[in-house]
């Protein structure tokens, strides 16, 4: 009987396990603003395109100030102000947590049926060499025995 070196089976096992802790490079907080586009401000046109801007700043610092200003400052030239009030912020939430469990659930559902499929596809070909096949029943003098039948009948009523 071979020995069994286990301290690579140990590594792997860790590595899988801590691998998704440390992967995680994802907000479960952002805030979310949208403005009119920064040409607006500057040219005066009556331009409908809308910029979005997500950064991961503190709920009390969501606003146009904190969020959109840092990534347009240069391009507007000073006119951020013009450009606030017509920003719509918010701050989101989330949890990844029950995210993550809700799809491996899921994933565990789709397993388990196709499980249960390749089972019952296995099961088919044993089922039907057991199934016998169906008879045909003869008719044979089904219409003269309800003839006579009839006939009978109508000798007795008279």
């Amino acid at each position: 009987m071979r020995k069994v070196n286990m301290i690579p089976n140990i590594f792997l096992i860790l590595a899988l396990c801590t691998g998704p802790v440390l992967s995680q490079s994802y907000e479960d907080k952002r805030c979310l603003c949208v403005c009119s586009n920064p040409a607006f401000v500057l040219n005066d046109t009556q331009s409908t395109n809308r910029q979005l801007y997500i950064a991961n700043v503190p709920p009390d610092k969501c606003n146009c100030e904190m969020v959109v200003l840092p990534h347009v400052g240069i391009s507007i030239k000073g006119r951020g102000q013009a450009l606030c009030p017509q920003c719509e912020c918010k701050y989101e939430m989330r949890n990844t947590r029950v995210i993550m469990i809700v799809v491996i659930l899921v994933l565990w559902l789709l397993m388990l049926l196709s499980i249960y499929m390749a089972f019952i596809m296995c099961l088919d070909p044993l089922m039907k060499k057991k199934k016998p096949s169906p008879r045909r029943y003869r008719e044979d003098g089904t219409e003269e025995a309800c003839s006579l039948l009839a006939q009978e009948d109508i000798e007795n009523l008279t």
